[in-house]
């Protein structure tokens, strides 16, 4: 099981970007797919962009188009590019790792890290 950790977060005015990144440890990183999730207070978490072992993506409909999620498996890294933030994704933002194909749902996941706390003011 791969141990994530992610890093990036931060407050930053509507309109602006942010990049996560989520390190991993452990072996066979290039094999899970990745994704990320987050959860706003009083919500439950929600999936918002996935990428497989040969990088193929998926996203929520709420960030397609301001959203990138990609991959780089030399240094066992996953990367979430967000441009055009809104004060609506303002939350906690996890990465995960799992042996499924583009999965969307929470409980496809085996490991997660401890989250990084997004903050976009209006």
């Amino acid at each position: 099981q791969v141990q994530l950790v992610e890093s990036g977060g931060g407050l930053v005015q509507a309109g602006g970007s942010l990049r996560l990144s989520c390190a991993a440890s452990g072996r066979s990183f290039s094999t899970y797919a990745m994704g990320w999730f987050r959860q706003a207070p009083g919500k439950e978490r929600e999936f918002v962009a996935t990428i497989s072992s040969t990088r193929r993506t998926s996203y929520a409909d709420f960030v397609k188009g301001r959203f990138t999620i990609s991959r780089d498996n030399a240094k066992n890294t996953v990367f979430l590019q967000m441009n055009s933030l809104k004060p609506e994704d303002t939350a906690v933002y996890y990465c995960a790792a799992s042996r499924l194909f583009l999965p969307d749902r929470a409980y496809n996941y085996d490991g997660w890290g401890q989250g990084t706390q997004v903050t976009v003011s209006s």
